[in-house]
């Protein structure tokens, strides 16, 4: 059976920076698309990066893109999502996923979910 266990989220001040990691066990995940997903309160869940099996390509939701890097590590195990320059908005439950589909940005194409780490940016 498939986990993931999310770590790294946190309390953070605007314009700081914070790294959250997701690592899998029971099965190795190399021949997956990854994503990165997030939910605020009151919001639906969302797409905030994916990452192909290779990690040679990557994707981004346009409110992210160049502060967020997606990167993975398939000999631990594990992926990451670096965070830079955060603001306010950024503030959700940040979710990693597998996607058995390749690199996608839809929700419903992830069958795996971790239980979501909180990241909280505020002053």
């Amino acid at each position: 059976q498939l986990q993931f266990v999310e770590s790294g989220g946190g309390l953070v001040q605007p314009g700081g920076s914070l790294r959250v990691s997701c690592a899998a066990s029971g099965r190795t995940f190399s021949t997956y698309g990854l994503g990165w997903f997030r939910q605020a309160p009151g919001k639906e869940r969302e797409f905030v990066a994916g990452i192909s099996a290779s990690g040679i390509t990557t994707y981004y939701t346009d409110s992210v893109r160049g502060r967020f890097t997606i990167t993975r590590d398939n000999a631990k195990n594990t992926v990451y999502l670096q965070m830079n320059s955060l603001k306010p908005e950024d503030t959700a439950v940040y979710y990693c996923a597998r996607s058995p589909l390749g690199l996608r940005v839809g929700r419903f194409d992830y069958d795996y979910w971790g239980q979501g780490t909180q990241v909280t940016v505020s002053s």
